[in-house]
């Protein structure tokens, strides 16, 4: 399926299916189409539902983890959106987390995919260096166990975005906030179902972190994927989708 972004007011998204709504947050350098998968596989029971944040844009003064999850909160609001199953990937899962303790009401289910949270190496710390191609090619590369996974578009569009002063201000303005967050006391006190899948060769949310979500969260269950980066839904989207079909059918 060919994703059709839509516009309204000022918002950006993705809004495939009817049904139970599955919303879904991107990570830092994350786009979209990172969730096509997702979209191809459950759009035909589900409302799929994936806002474009505005990791970019947004004010500076507001550009961290509390001033993305406002930004949900009035997106949610804006589309009347209830009784979310609320997946998120890397940064999209740790908003997706302070979302959640904000407003319990609002969400029916989790699903984290190396989320930040508690510990990731973003980038190897370095991120972003400007004009150096190969270098954001490595690192982006790293994202993934297939580094053919990263492809040539891929490595262009993170290129592009480390080559603009106001968007690397942004993005280190929210990295370094995601990474002063610690969630280890807080989410203690999520018990919605969570799900929790994560690439055994993670080396930015390694699989340690991983198994630590699973001990604070009491209400969860960890899969790992063999051969699989940080980014699994992308690496590995049958298999992620296995999974995630499973788990929504054993919660409904």
């Amino acid at each position: 399926m060919e994703l059709t972004v839509k516009q309204e007011g000022e918002y950006q998204f993705i809004d495939e299916g009817s049904g139970e709504v599955l919303l879904l947050l991107h990570g830092l350098f994350g786009a979209l189409s990172n969730w096509q998968g997702v979209v191809d596989g459950f759009s035909d029971k589900y409302r799929v539902v994936i806002p474009l944040m505005p990791i970019y844009e947004m004010p500076l003064i507001k550009a961290g983890v509390s001033g993305l999850c406002n930004f949900i909160e009035d997106f949610v609001a804006f589309k009347n959106l209830k009784n979310l199953t609320l997946l998120g990937n890397s940064l999209g899962g740790h908003v997706g987390l302070v979302y959640t303790l904000k407003n319990p009401e609002m969400v029916k289910r989790l699903v984290l995919t190396g989320s930040s949270g508690l510990f990731e190496d973003s980038m190897g710390g370095t991120f972003p260096k400007r004009g150096n191609y190969g270098f954001v090619e490595e690192r982006t590369k790293h994202t993934f166990y297939d580094p053919n996974v990263a492809t040539k578009e891929l490595v262009d569009e993170v290129f592009d975005i480390t080559n603009s002063n106001s968007k690397c201000l942004r993005i280190i303005s929210i990295a370094k906030s995601a990474q002063r967050h610690n969630m280890a006391k807080d989410i203690t006190k999520i018990d919605k179902p969570t799900l929790l899948v994560w690439g055994l060769n993670d080396t930015i949310t390694p699989p340690m972190v991983g198994h630590e979500f699973n001990r604070l969260l009491k209400n969860s269950e960890l899969h790992f994927i063999d051969k699989c980066g940080h980014a699994p839904m992308m690496e590995h989207p049958e298999e992620f989708n296995r999974i995630l079909a499973k788990y929504l059918a054993q919660h409904p």
